[in-house]
């Protein structure tokens, strides 16, 4: 191993170096190419290179990089801003930082502060769900229901309530209709403030469709309805993080637009800049704005990088280049194929348990037994082994484990970037079946 100054993340990290990027692609300095089949983290959504995003980066770089957002605004803080709150349903005021764990901290203080504003202080505790990942701050931590990543930290984090997530392929009774399922979630909840004291609870957070924990599992039809109807009866905040799942990449500007619901508060990154510069997003709804207004008249956040213009502008050629080339409909066109052509590769697979997501944002859940939905023993390291078989068929991919509970299941995400082709989709779904053979070989598995 070389030597290297860097704190990476595994110790025994040794990875190669990017020297650069074109549309679908990475390249190292050694000369390999990578066909990036989950934008990074699902944040590359318009590939790399793209030289509009470029040219106004350095429009904006000549005229002003940074600006205490405290003493002045600037145009294109107004104009992201602007544009998001017209595109997002229910939503009417924004919030800019730098990073997914910091937005969804923000959201969390934001919603309490409402409770506080509206004379309910003692409205200090949250209800998240199980398998849930918010970030990797302590509050963001906090509300997240994945065991793996709150590790050694759980005896500093602090109080959060879980109950069961949507997630049909391992959640739903035999024969149980999506309906009943939504319904028994939202009782669960429900129960699950009384018990509290629906006069202590301030929110419930939740993905829209769960990122990288479970692996794109959506919610089934109805189960926010439920969820938003159990939230309004006891005045309890309905909290979206759409960090992952949002900024197009279902084929919608907003994940939840699919599931007839708004939700008071909303998170949303990665893909808002698509990389380009590190930018996230609080919306909030009039009515919480209109309590700390109309109250305190002060939100209780300071931080240095707040609606950041060069960011910003960033993040307004992205939004702005998904709409002027349909991106969009890409998305849905794409996205469709892609669960296609998976379902044609590994429907008769023996590991592959359950393939699903929305738009460009699609998990592939694999087990040990089709039959039992059994997972692969972790020893197995499966996930892994199939992120080293890609890197050998020239494909950066986003296998993980502890998809069931933390501990057991393993699934690939694939999140492509919104520019990718039919020819893209036909490549990426050839190269993981390669992957795959080579892991899954034999009739005993890996």
């Amino acid at each position: 191993m070389r030597p290297s100054h860097v704190f990476y993340r595994s110790a025994e990290a040794n990875p190669s170096f990017a020297v650069g990027g074109a549309g679908m692609y990475l390249f190292d300095r050694d000369g390999r190419r990578y066909l990036d089949s989950c934008s990074g983290v699902a944040v590359s959504s318009l590939g790399h290179n793209h030289p509009r995003v470029i040219a106004a980066i350095k429009r904006q770089a000549d005229q002003l990089s940074y600006v205490h957002s405290g003493v002045l605004t600037t145009a294109p803080a107004e104009e992201l801003a602007a544009m998001l709150a017209a595109r997002a349903p229910a939503m009417s005021k924004v919030y800019f930082l730098s990073g997914g764990s910091e937005i969804v901290e923000l959201c969390l203080k934001t919603a309490y502060q409402y409770q506080v504003e509206i004379g309910q202080p003692d409205r200090n505790l949250f209800v998240s769900r199980r398998q849930s990942y918010h970030g990797s701050t302590l509050g963001a931590l906090s509300i997240s229901g994945n065991l793996q990543r709150r590790g050694s930290f759980d005896p500093i984090l602090g109080r959060c309530t879980l109950v069961s997530p949507c997630y049909a392929y391992r959640g739903k009774l035999p024969g149980e209709p999506d309906r009943d399922y939504a319904i028994r979630l939202g009782r669960e909840l429900e129960d699950r403030i009384l018990e509290l004291g629906p006069h202590r609870v301030a929110a419930f957070v939740a993905e829209t469709v769960v990122g990288s924990t479970s692996g794109a599992v959506p919610p089934v039809d109805g189960y926010f309805r439920e969820i938003r109807a159990v939230c309004d009866r006891y005045g309890v905040l309905l909290v979206l993080d759409e960090v992952m799942a949002g900024s197009g990449r279902t084929g919608h500007h907003f994940a939840y637009a699919e599931d007839d619901v708004a939700p008071d508060i909303v998170a949303i990154g990665k893909g808002l800049a698509a990389g380009y510069l590190p930018i996230s997003a609080m919306l909030a709804n009039e009515r919480v704005h209109a309590a700390i207004a109309n109250g305190s008249g002060s939100l209780n956040n300071g931080q240095t990088f707040v609606n950041h213009p060069l960011a910003c502008a960033a993040a307004l050629a992205v939004q702005q280049t998904i709409v002027d080339e349909g991106l969009l409909d890409n998305v849905l066109a794409r996205g469709e194929q892609l669960r296609k052509c998976l379902h044609d590769a590994f429907d008769e697979h023996p590991y592959v348990g359950d393939i699903r997501g929305r738009g460009l944002f699609v998990g592939v859940e694999l087990v040990a037994d089709r039959s039992t939905k059994e997972p692969f023993a972790p020893e197995n390291q499966i996930a892994p082994k199939l992120r080293a078989a890609a890197l050998r068929e020239g494909m950066m991919t986003y296998p993980m484990s502890g998809t069931i509970d933390g501990r057991r299941g393993e699934h690939v995400l694939i999140a492509p970037p919104f520019i990718c082709t039919e020819d893209d989709i036909g490549q990426l779904v050839t190269r993981l079946s390669t992957a795959f053979a080579a892991v899954f070989s034999g009739s005993a598995g890996p």
